[in-house]
């Protein structure tokens, strides 16, 4: 009686098949890239100040109407006032000088009430100069990316679920289809109200089909190459569709153009549906033999070796058949113990993990003046990240690599409150440098957490524990606001996080060198450090469980 991983044993690993699979999959990520951090430029406020309408003014009074105003102990224009237009224009006919003949902090101030003009140095428009997000309207701004990380929320809450029941393969094609789709529409958004509300059904497919592509993937893969696929194949597809995103936004500095020319590269995945296939591993757990054997065979061809069993595959193949005929939920993640005590602790890393990852993000898109670079530069520091997480998936043990990585991150987020002002660059390092340890941590945990759930509920503990995580991304903007009160006080948080998780993450299994479990059966046999404070039992720690895979 054989497992999965040994009846399928004949394809190799990397043929003709795992080829195009591998490359397709991970070509599929690339617009996930574009997308969550599309809302950078979108939603960047260019420079503005109150619109002066064609009035007959001097010279003098049209350079003076705009108020002075030091902020960040610099000089520069109001933003959301100007003195008294009809006031102005009196002064001015009557050949009065400003500074000179009138005091100007003696004149009243009036609201914008003829609009904005904005800067186009840097954007020809964005939503904030197409809706006038400024002043009043400037709460606007944070909710809209929180509307849109709420799409993800959702998305990946269903997604998974959808994926488990329905098959990895629909539900892959049908959120990038969600993605194309609505930022398509979205550059036909008449008001702010419609552009949300568009957003937010965008990012019901951003981070989907992620989801989706990584669990196909894991599946269809097998060893050294699905390591290869789920931490650095898809990671280095979401990086350059990051860095590949500044590009875009570089030469198309208008709002419409730059979501125009994000939705297109969509019409491209179209053909993928013909060579991209359904998850055999899938398949066999809805007792759908036939089809699971048809694509294996059709793999064979590709890679031009023979069927070890001719007539029948999965003759010796093992499954549990009252198993496959029952469909299961999020509420399966639950019920048992073991799995339940997984799930928490997974979601609750996974969430340290995108909060923190977000946070240093935004941090360092100040990297330089230009944002173009900044984003770029960002996208960059992920590469020898994900190439990190690569190795460390390949050579050690998965437990013991994401308690250092969250430890290592933790560090430079402790340090930096010591680094006095007049070392900002040392400041910037050690930003970096967490960046850089916590971004590891996300292809860690990409791969990590599918090998723990079996065949049936993979799909659906990969969304639900990246739903969780995307609550991380939401807060994100209100964590930073923390520095209001204190500088230092959401890193300091940060660290926490980091640290609590690297100690829940003891109490995981270990799934170095271990085959996918295919049934509840198999994930509960595999064995863990018992938590006392969770189980009421007092286990001593076998340092064999650190040391070496099981």
């Amino acid at each position: 009686m054989n497992d999965y991983a040994d009846t399928i044993a004949f394809l190799g690993q990397w043929g003709v098949f795992q080829r195009v699979v591998f490359f397709l999959l991970c070509a599929s990520v690339v617009p996930n890239g574009f997308g969550v951090f599309t809302l950078v430029f979108l939603t960047d406020t260019p420079n503005h100040h109150c619109a002066v309408p064609d009035v007959n003014l001097t010279e003098d009074w049209l350079k003076a109407i705009i108020p002075i105003k030091v902020v960040s102990g610099k000089q520069e224009q109001s933003r959301c006032s100007r003195y008294r237009l009809d006031v102005v224009r009196n002064l001015s006919a009557r050949g009065s000088i400003p500074g000179r003949d009138v005091n100007l902090t003696d004149l009243e101030q009036e609201a914008c009430v003829d609009g904005w003009s904005y800067s186009r140095e840097i954007y020809q428009s964005t939503i904030v100069s197409e809706f006038d997000l400024v002043c009043s309207e400037q709460w606007k701004l944070p909710f809209t990316s929180t509307i849109f990380f709420v799409g993800v929320f959702f998305g990946s809450f269903f997604s998974g679920q959808l994926s488990d029941r329905f098959g990895r393969k629909p539900i892959l094609f049908a959120t990038m289809a969600f993605q194309m789709v609505f930022t398509f529409a979205e550059v036909f958004s008449a008001s702010w109200t419609m552009f949300t509300i568009l957003l937010f059904f965008n990012g019901l497919g951003q981070m989907s089909n992620y989801v989706a592509a990584l669990v196909l993937g894991t599946e269809i893969l097998t060893g050294n190459v699905r390591v290869l696929f789920s931490s650095l194949g898809t990671c280095l597809g979401f990086s350059v569709g990051y860095m590949m995103l500044s590009l875009f936004a570089y030469f198309l500095r208008d709002w419409k153009s730059l979501l125009l020319a994000l939705s297109m590269p969509g019409l491209m995945y179209i053909p993928l549906w013909w060579f991209i296939p359904e998850s055999p591993q899938w398949l066999l757990t809805q007792g759908r033999v036939e089809e699971a054997e048809a694509i294996l065979r059709e793999a064979a061809k590709w890679n031009k070796v023979q069927a070890a069993t001719p007539r029948v595959i999965f003759q010796d193949y093992s499954v549990n058949k009252t198993n496959s005929k029952q469909h299961h939920n999020v509420f399966d993640l639950l019920r048992n113990k073991d799995i339940r005590i997984t799930t928490l602790i997974l979601c609750m890393v996974s969430f340290t993990i995108t909060t923190c990852y977000f946070s240093l993000s935004f941090n360092t898109a100040q990297l330089h003046a230009n944002p173009y670079i900044s984003c770029f530069i960002s996208g960059a520091i992920e590469i020898p990240a994900f190439i990190s997480s690569w190795l460390a998936l390949r050579y050690l043990p998965r437990r013991r690599s994401v308690i250092s990585i969250l430890l290592l991150g933790a560090v430079p987020l402790y340090f930096i409150q010591l680094v006095p002002q007049s070392l900002s660059n040392l400041s910037l390092a050690l930003g970096i440098l967490g960046k850089y340890a916590i971004t590891i941590g996300i292809g860690l945990i990409f791969t990590y957490t599918p090998e723990l759930y079996p065949t049936v509920l993979r799909g659906t503990a990969t969304g639900t524990c990246s739903t969780f995580s995307r609550t991380g991304s939401c807060i994100t903007p209100f964590l930073l606001k923390l520095s209001v009160y204190f500088e230092y006080l959401p890193y300091i948080i940060l660290g926490t996080l980091a640290v609590v998780s690297a100690f829940a993450t003891l109490f995981l299994p270990e799934t170095f060198g271990q085959p996918l479990p295919e049934t509840i059966e198999q994930m509960c046999k595999r064995e863990r450090i018992k938590c006392p404070c969770i189980t009421g039992e007092e286990t001593p720690i076998p340092i064999v469980l650190l040391d070496t895979p099981m």
